[in-house]
C-alpha cells in the first residue's frame, strides 16, 4: 500500500474517533480532564469553572480537583444538539479553555433523571412513569470489594429501583467495620489520654480516591436503573471520625465538592440527612441552611429531601424540598393515612422507613415478611411510596443487607417486586378512589382499579365501587367490568370468569346491576385488579 495514502488513512481514522469521543448521550454525561500545577492548595485556592450553551440555555458548572495536577468539568446535557464550553479560573492554566461536543438522543434505557409529576407522582425526564420502590444499604460501598459485588448481583434481581445509601461510613452496632477509603486526607495520628488511637483530619483536602470508588458503584447502580438516593450527613458516628460533627464551614465546602463531581450524574437524589434530629451538632438553621447549600449547586435540581427519626417531621414546605422523606409506620398501616400526607404536603411521599423485615431484637427490625408486604401495599395504595429493608442477623458476624449490603435472606422483597410489576401494568398512578371514605379501592385512570383487602379474610366480595374516581371521571351506570383475583403473598392473578355491570349509583357506590359476587381464597392478602372493558 502507498505509504501516504496508508498515513492519510490513520489519520482520518483517528480523526474519526476524536470526532465521536465528542459525541454524549441526552442526560449522559461529558467530562473535560484539565492538566494544570497549582500552587498551595488546590481544592481551596483554585477556583474553576464552565460554561455550557446550547445558542438557547446556559449552565454554569463547578470544577473539581480530582489529584495528581488534575481539574475537571462535568456535565449533563438535558437537550440534543451542539453545546459549547468555556472555563474560568484563577488558574493561567484552566482559564479560558473552550471546546465543544454533540448531544446525541438517548440510547434505549436512558430515560434521564427523575423529576416530580403531577403534584404527587415521579417521572423521568422522557415523560416515562417512575414508581420508587427502593430498598437500604447504608453503608455497602464501605465494605470489602466482594460484598459490594455480592450487594450488586443481589440488586440485579431484585426488581428494586432505588437504594438509600450513606456517603459517610457508619459506626453502630450492626456496622463496625472500618472501611478502606476515607472522604479527607489524614493529617495525624493520635492517642487520647487512655491511649486509644484516633485521627487528626485535614478537613481542608478531600481523598479523590474515596470519591473516584463513590462514583464508580453509582454507575454501577446506573446501569441496574437503580438510582442512587445518597445520604448525606447522618448521626452513626459518635466521635469515631468526627464527620458528624464538622464545622459548617467544612460541611458546605464538602456539599459543594460532592455536587461538583456528582451533579451530572442523572440517577443521583439528595438526602440532606438519615434521622437529622440525631445529629446534636445541628440546629434546623444548620439544615436549613445546608439545605439551601445543595440547591444552590445542583444546576439539575435533583430530587431533594431530608430524613427524620420516627415520626420527626421536617418542614417539606420549603421550596429546597421535592418530595417527602419520612420514618413513620402510622401513615401505611391504612392507605387513608397515607393518604392523608400528600393533602399535607402537596408533594410525592416516600416513606422510607417502616420497619425492616427481620429477627432483630429491636422492634423496627423485626416485622415478619408478610408485616412487610402489607406495609408496602397500604403505602401504595395510598398514592405513596414505601422503601422496603431487610435485618436477619443469625450471628453477630452476619452481613445485613439494611446495613452492609450483601444477599437477602428474606422474602419480602419478592412480593415488592410481583407489585412493581402490578402498579407500572396501569396507564396513571394510583391514588384513592375516594379518599377518607374508602380504604381499600384506588384508581389509576378511567376505568382502572385495584382494590386491597389487607389482613381481611372473605370467601367473597360483593362487586361494588365507589362513583367518586380521585381526579378521573365518576364512574356512571352501564360501565362493564373484568376482575382478577391477586394473591399478593403467592403472587398469583387469576381472572374472574364473569363480566360485571355497574347499575344506577346507590348511596355514593355503584353496584353489579344483579348484585354479582367475586369469590375470594378466604385468606389474607388478597387484592382485585379491576379493568373496563370498552
Amino acid at each position: 500500500m502507498n505509504y501516504r495514502l496508508f498515513s492519510l488513512l490513520v489519520l482520518g481514522l483517528l480523526f474519526s474517533k476524536s470526532l465521536i469521543a465528542q459525541e454524549v448521550e441526552q442526560w449522559g454525561r461529558f467530562e473535560k480532564t484539565f492538566t494544570a500545577k497549582a500552587t498551595g492548595n488546590p481544592f481551596t485556592e483554585v477556583t474553576l469553572t464552565a460554561e455550557l450553551s446550547n445558542g438557547y440555555t446556559t449552565y454554569s458548572v463547578a470544577g473539581f480537583y480530582d489529584g495528581k495536577d488534575t481539574f475537571k468539568i462535568r456535565f449533563m446535557p438535558p437537550k440534543t444538539g451542539k453545546w459549547r464550553y468555556k472555563t474560568s479560573s484563577n488558574v493561567a492554566g484552566l482559564t479560558n479553555k473552550k471546546g465543544e461536543f454533540t448531544c446525541v438522543a438517548a440510547a434505549r434505557g436512558n430515560s434521564g433523571p427523575v423529576r416530580v409529576s403531577d403534584m404527587y407522582a415521579f417521572k423521568y425526564a422522557d415523560g416515562t412513569n417512575y414508581y420508587p420502590f427502593g430498598t437500604t444499604a447504608y453503608a455497602w460501598t464501605h465494605m470489602g470489594e466482594e460484598t459490594q459485588e455480592i450487594t450488586l448481583n443481589t440488586l440485579k434481581n431484585s426488581g428494586f429501583n432505588k437504594l438509600r445509601m450513606c456517603v459517610f461510613p457508619k459506626n453502630y452496632e450492626l456496622v463496625k467495620e472500618a472501611p478502606d477509603l476515607f472522604p479527607f486526607e489524614i493529617k495525624e495520628q493520635k492517642k487520647d489520654a487512655d491511649g486509644k488511637p484516633y485521627t487528626v483530619w485535614n478537613f481542608d483536602k478531600f481523598n479523590p480516591a474515596f470519591f473516584q470508588h463513590l462514583e464508580k458503584r453509582i454507575d454501577d447502580l446506573n446501569k441496574l436503573g437503580i438510582e442512587a438516593d445518597l445520604i448525606l450527613f447522618h448521626p452513626y458516628d459518635k466521635g469515631r471520625w468526627g464527620f458528624d460533627a464538622m464545622p459548617n464551614e467544612v460541611n458546605i465546602r464538602y456539599l459543594k465538592y460532592l455536587l461538583a463531581r456528582l451533579s451530572s450524574y442523572k440517577n443521583v437524589w439528595w438526602s440532606l440527612a438519615n434521622e437529622w434530629d440525631y445529629v446534636k451538632s445541628k440546629t434546623v438553621s444548620d439544615w436549613d441552611l445546608l439545605a439551601k447549600t445543595v440547591a444552590q449547586n445542583d444546576p439539575y435540581k435533583h430530587l431533594c429531601s431530608i430524613h427524620g427519626a420516627t415520626a420527626t417531621y421536617y418542614d417539606y414546605r420549603k421550596p429546597e424540598f421535592t418530595h417527602v422523606s419520612i420514618q413513620d409506620e402510622t401513615p401505611v398501616q391504612s392507605p387513608n393515612a397515607a393518604a392523608m400526607l400528600r393533602h399535607i404536603y402537596h408533594k410525592p411521599v416516600i416513606a422510607d422507613e417502616v420497619g425492616y423485615e427481620g429477627n432483630l431484637k429491636s422492634r423496627w427490625g423485626r416485622y415478619s415478611p408478610e408485616e412487610m408486604t402489607y406495609l408496602v401495599w397500604n403505602g401504595v395504595l395510598g398514592g405513596t411510596y414505601v422503601t422496603h429493608g431487610e435485618c436477619y442477623m443469625a450471628a453477630p458476624t452476619d452481613t445485613i443487607f439494611w446495613a452492609k449490603g450483601g444477599m437477602f435472606k428474606g422474602t419480602s422483597w419478592k412480593r415488592i417486586a410481583f407489585l412493581r410489576q402490578i402498579v407500572e401494568a396501569f396507564p396513571n398512578p394510583l391514588s384513592l378512589s375516594d379518599v377518607s371514605r374508602d380504604n381499600v379501592t384506588a384508581t389509576a385512570g378511567d376505568g382502572q382499579y385495584l382494590v386491597y383487602f389487607g389482613k381481611q379474610t372473605n370467601d367473597s366480595w360483593l362487586f361494588n365501587l365507589p362513583a367518586k374516581n380521585s381526579s378521573f371521571q365518576k364512574l356512571t351506570a352501564g360501565q362493564r367490568f373484568k376482575v382478577e383475583v391477586i394473591d399478593t403473598w403467592d403472587m398469583t392473578i387469576q381472572p374472574d370468569p364473569q363480566i360485571f355491570e355497574t347499575a344506577s349509583e346507590n348511596d355514593y357506590r355503584l353496584y353489579d346491576k344483579t348484585l354479582k359476587k367475586v369469590r375470594l381464597p378466604l385468606k389474607p392478602y388478597v387484592a382485585l385488579r379491576i379493568t373496563e372493558i370498552k
